[in-house]
């Protein structure tokens, strides 16, 4: 199957708010640049169909969705729903599309799911909002679209399927929902000591969770390390039928909700390694708070799994894209960089293999019966 672009408008102008993380532009941003780089053949995009609160009730509960669907016609949360849905809170505020946006996402991961039926690639950049519980909102998520996603695939009769996750925080609404099942594989990479401050190492989610906690600075050649160690070894173990890839772009150095210092290089990598894992491959969106990092890394995900990628400058339209956006962050640490405009390639960021990683990375590889790791250094020193 050719691979297929999932968006919608419902993204183009919608916010959290002037104050909230979520008041850029994303989705539609990456709409705009796949489309000015002609990355989208005939017949590749689909608009999202927005789910049907029956179809929410797969996870979430009537409850829940009624709150939400209330709170956005009538823009106010009362106290009920404010203590029980955690509905009009400073990280999942009031707002105008606060049902539809995220329903949106829903109805996309669900369609990526039937596409895939038969085999192939989907990329979903407005999915990934995997905080979200079954009866309330957390983390700027109000519907937890990865776990509908996975049971999606399951209801296709799939009875492996693995949950890939690179956001910079843990996936704790997945691992709440889907942690214990026999027929999932989940694996978070996510910085440690970060909010929702969960997905400690040893924590199993009851079943086949696989959670990596890393340090501040986590870079691309850590990234690369962790893929080649950890990921792939685990789904060539699991044999999936499926593939399900959170690609939040706040692990990217430049992000300003977490510390660590990829490149979007890495997610370009794990993107194409996982789209060779698997018959079926999901690409979802998720995190990301500065503009151009998550614009360029998501539409550099679809170009990779589109076959496209552009190495050199981007032509004019495209720089005419980047160089239009906004962001209301003050201070010299956020001064807009020129390969931001220039470029959908972020430069190399290797760095020293810490060895806490490397030892994380061989006591999840033991807890999974894998052969124990050879780190990069004993390769390097053997060549």
């Amino acid at each position: 199957m050719t691979p297929v672009f999932i968006g919608s408008e419902i993204y183009r102008g919608s916010s959290y708010g002037a104050a909230h993380p979520l008041h850029i532009p994303r989705v539609s941003t990456v709409m705009d640049l796949v489309r000015a780089l002609d990355w989208l053949g005939p017949e590749q995009y689909r608009a999202s169909p927005r789910a049907k609160p029956a179809a929410l009730t797969g996870f979430h509960t009537p409850a829940y969705i009624n709150a939400l669907e209330k709170a956005e016609a009538t823009q106010a949360v009362d106290e009920g729903a404010f203590a029980r849905h955690a509905l009009g809170t400073t990280a999942n505020p009031v707002f105008p599309e606060m049902f539809r946006r995220p329903a949106t996402g829903a109805g996309g991961v669900v369609l990526a799911a039937e596409l895939v039926a038969d085999g192939g690639v989907v990329h979903v950049p407005g999915g990934g909002t995997h905080h979200a519980m079954a009866d309330r909102a957390n983390g700027f998520c109000y519907l937890n679209d990865p776990v509908l996603c996975l049971l999606a695939l399951r209801r296709l009769g799939l009875t492996r399927i693995a949950y890939i996750d690179i956001d910079a925080h843990h996936a704790d609404g997945v691992e709440a929902a889907l942690g214990g099942a026999d027929d999932m594989l989940l694996v978070s990479i996510h910085e440690e000591n970060r909010w929702p401050y969960t997905g400690k190492l040893d924590d199993t989610g009851g079943g086949r969770s696989y959670n990596l906690p890393v340090p501040r600075g986590f870079n691309d050649t850590e990234m690369a390390h962790v893929l080649h160690r950890l990921i792939l070894p685990l789904l060539a173990q699991f044999d999936p039928q499926a593939v399900v890839l959170q690609s939040g772009s706040d692990a990217i150095l430049e992000d300003p909700l977490s510390r660590l210092a990829l490149s979007n290089n890495a997610h370009a990598e794990v993107a194409l390694a996982l789209r060779d894992a698997s018959p079926r491959l999901i690409a979802l969106g998720g995190g990301g708070y500065n503009p151009w990092s998550v614009a360029r890394c998501w539409t550099r995900v679809w170009g990779v799994l589109n076959g496209q990628e552009v190495s050199g400058e981007l032509p004019t339209p495209a720089q005419a894209i980047l160089q239009n956006l906004t962001w209301n962050r003050r201070g010299p640490a956020w001064q807009v960089q020129p390969h931001w405009i220039a470029t959908l390639n972020d430069p190399p960021r290797p760095g020293p293999m810490r060895p806490e990683l490397t030892d994380s990375v061989d006591y999840l590889r033991k807890r999974a019966g894998l052969p124990r790791a050879v780190h990069l250094a004993q390769v390097s020193a053997r060549a």
